[in-house]
């Protein structure tokens, strides 16, 4: 039985508005896109956008122009390891293949300078280009990269050379993942976006308590209460 109608059919209605404008968030109406990929896209290209670290990366690796060193990679299968070594021959290091097995020697600054004008590309979504240097796709490429200088850096660190070894590693982190990961996704400026994200932000919290409210005016309204 109903102890108080007027707010539990209160609650029921703002259920029912709940569930409307749910069904209105998961529907493709914002510019093709459902509200939460909307966001989840705007979010991702507003984080891209303060996520280029290319240059001051740079700025590292060229202090091991000069800097020969030779290491021995493992990778996955003799097919990965016959790609990655046209990424270190195109920065003028020699690759020797032996199976999955990978025989570096070379310039770590030049080496890790065509790693990074490869990144550069892909964080600038002109994977075209990367494909087109190498002949396979760019997605691959920038994986490829991100295997051979995990390997790398374990086989650096084994030689003692923990500077080398870190640098790598800051490679990795800041421009091959990046760059992997915001692969065809528009980088933008929150100031541009300021208002949606305001918007949003302020949504999310009144539609959780419309949400919680609902359901509390619709018990009380049956009659449950919490008694101590």
């Amino acid at each position: 039985m109903i102890a108080h109608k007027k707010e539990f059919f209160g609650g029921f209605a703002m259920l029912c508005g709940f569930v409307v404008v749910l069904v209105l968030i998961f529907s493709p109406i914002f510019k093709g896109k459902n509200g939460l990929e909307y966001l989840d896209f705007l979010y991702n290209s507003i984080s891209k956008g303060s996520a280029y670290y290319i240059h001051k990366v740079k700025e590292e690796t060229d202090k091991f122009i000069g800097n020969n060193v030779t290491m021995s990679l493992k990778m996955a299968d003799e097919k990965q390891a016959q790609q990655t070594a046209m990424l270190f021959t195109e920065g003028g290091a020699t690759a020797d293949v032996s199976g999955a097995q990978l025989n570096v020697s070379g310039d770590l600054g030049k080496i890790l300078a065509n790693c990074l004008v490869d990144a550069d590309l892909m964080y600038y979504n002109d994977g075209a280009k990367v494909s087109g240097k190498y002949g396979y796709n760019e997605r691959q490429v920038l994986y490829n990269w991100w295997k051979a200088l995990k390997a790398a850096d374990k086989d650096l660190k084994k030689q003692k050379l923990f500077k080398e070894a870190k640098t790598v590693a800051s490679v990795i982190k800041k421009t091959i993942e990046t760059s992997y990961n915001y692969y065809k996704i528009e980088p933008q400026k929150i100031g541009d976006k300021v208002g949606i994200v305001i918007f949003s932000l302020i949504f999310y919290v009144g539609y959780t308590l419309w949400y919680g409210f609902a359901i509390l005016f619709m018990f009380e309204g049956w009659g449950l209460k919490l008694e101590h």
